[in-house]
């Protein structure tokens, strides 16, 4: 089981941030990534601190030396797939062949109206990600890309250097585009705050939809992430099916559930503030029953 820390850029000082990317770096994660939001979330005030994703991303590359860096997930609809395309390969460059890059069609209207982007019916913003993932998957393995559809058009696009180590996620609960999408394009498919039931009917439905088009689901890298609530006495203000709660041992119960349907890794979310000494217990108390 692959453990991860999944923390928003968002009412944390970068000091703070910092620190947290440095834990996850020095104490045996494989995994740490950002959130790609303009407001924090849940969106209680436009004032709070929200860093943006693609700097903030580069920032974990550049202060970590161990641990996969991504970002679960960038809004297809917030950038030309193109600059991020290349933006993910800068960060793989520098990251040392250590990035994820995880693509989604974005959910929060009040960050998409109020920085310019309208806030498409859902349907549309999965017709505009599903023309961004062609793009990117393409200018990721070295092709010449000519590609006219409905929201790109792209003529002759080459992307070089070619990237080190970069991986393709594709983030999301949905039961039907979700995870076609994710057979047809991912290299890792990550699921935010669900249920080892939830997930367990999603992996279903990814093993349907990679059979469909010939391709074996076990090239997919699969992840959940969770509201991380260890010992506290804190409201999740996350599904509390899709968190953990509890003492460390009922931690460790749950995600023994997840790894007994199949899932692979697991990333602690945080909503701010950070409780310190509960990342400690984790380590010391969780991450063992789990290491290789």
């Amino acid at each position: 089981m692959k453990l991860g820390i999944h923390a928003g850029p968002q009412d944390l000082s970068m000091r703070e941030l910092k620190r947290l990317w440095k834990i996850g770096d020095e104490n045996g994660f494989h995994w740490v990534s950002v959130w790609d939001h303009f407001y924090a979330n849940p969106l209680q005030d436009r004032a709070n601190p929200c860093f943006e994703g693609v700097a903030a991303l580069s920032g974990l590359a550049a202060c970590t030396k161990n641990v996969r860096v991504g970002c679960l997930v960038f809004c297809a609809l917030f950038r030309n797939p193109g600059v991020l395309a290349k933006a993910g390969v800068t960060i793989d460059h520098l990251s040392g062949g250590r990035a994820d890059i995880g693509i989604g069609a974005g959910w929060l209207e009040e960050e998409f109206r109020e920085f310019g982007y309208g806030f498409p019916p859902l349907g549309e913003r999965f017709d505009q990600l599903e023309e961004a993932l062609a793009i990117i998957h393409a200018l990721w393995k070295g092709e010449e890309v000519s590609f006219k559809g409905k929201y790109y058009d792209f003529q002759g696009a080459v992307c070089s250097p070619a990237p080190l180590g970069l991986r393709l996620w594709i983030g999301g609960r949905g039961k039907r585009r979700t995870v076609r999408l994710a057979a047809k394009y991912a290299d890792g498919f990550n699921m935010p705050y669900v249920s080892p039931e939830l997930a367990a009917d999603r992996l279903a439905r990814l093993g349907q939809a990679c059979e469909k088009i010939g391709r074996d689901p076990a090239e997919i890298d699969t992840s959940v992430n969770l509201g991380f609530y260890m010992n506290s006495t804190r409201t999740p203000d996350i599904d509390p099916d899709g968190s953990l709660a509890g003492s460390a041992q009922q931690a460790v119960d749950m995600i023994g559930q997840f790894k007994e349907i199949g899932i692979q890794g697991i990333n602690i979310a945080f909503r701010p503030p950070v409780d310190w000494d509960n990342l400690q217990c984790y380590i010391e108390d969780v991450m063992p029953h789990f290491s290789s």
